[in-house]
């Protein structure tokens, strides 16, 4: 990275929170352009660098930049993810994959194409073969890009567990998408939904079930 560029995203300040709440943002000089909050960074993007986004970590979670810089670096070069393009004291470089999430697409009434499902399963089987394990995989870490999947957040690819918040979206979206397909969705229905979901996670998942206790908008 540029030497003025490194110095400018060392002076970017964030502080994580308990209980995996967002960080909250002290100070991110200009002319850098806040994208992303997440639980352990910050997203900016500086206008002379349009291909990038940075990356950038609380100080107490710089081991979590360590995890996400090893798991880029096993990707590779996949067409799946976003890519590693340098890293520093507190951020990763990573290419810039524009595009709305397909949380985003719900809301806009943008159409999701069965390839994208199945691209982001294929996304999932490249990961696995590189010893990794794709989890925390949701609408909000999938970018829709000229009916191509993109992964975006591969921070808890490091970590064990069977996440399977992800196969449930591909119950649902076979299930049920063919109902709402280019509807403009509110962002009440989608939370309450996901708020319905979250709730009964630690049991038994049956699709029919929840689907009732979702259009009936109670648990």
């Amino acid at each position: 990275m540029d030497d003025k560029l490194d110095a400018s995203l060392k002076e970017i300040i964030v502080h994580a929170n308990d209980r995996n709440e967002l960080v909250d943002v002290e100070y991110i000089p200009s002319p850098f352009r806040l994208i992303g909050v997440g639980t352990d960074a910050v997203v900016v993007q500086h206008p002379d660098y349009p291909d990038l986004v940075f990356k950038c970590y609380a100080p107490d979670r710089l081991a979590k930049k360590e995890q996400e810089k090893q798991v880029y670096e096993r990707l590779g070069n996949s067409p799946y993810f976003a890519r590693l393009r340098g890293s520093g004291t507190n951020y990763l470089a990573l290419s810039y994959e524009p595009g709305p999430t397909l949380y985003e697409c719900l809301e806009r009434g943008i159409t999701i194409p069965e390839q994208v499902i199945e691209q982001v399963e294929e996304a999932r089987r490249f990961a696995r073969s590189k010893g990794l394990n794709p989890r925390d995989i949701h609408l909000k870490n999938v970018i829709l890009q000229e009916n191509k999947a993109k992964v975006i957040d591969v921070s808890e690819y490091l970590n064990p567990g069977d996440d399977k918040r992800w196969d449930h979206l591909v119950e649902g979206y076979n299930a049920f998408y063919s109902l709402i397909k280019g509807k403009k969705l509110p962002v009440w229905l989608i939370e309450m939904v996901k708020h319905i979901y979250m709730q009964q996670q630690g049991g038994p998942f049956h699709l029919q079930e929840f689907g009732k206790k979702s259009c009936n908008g109670s648990v």
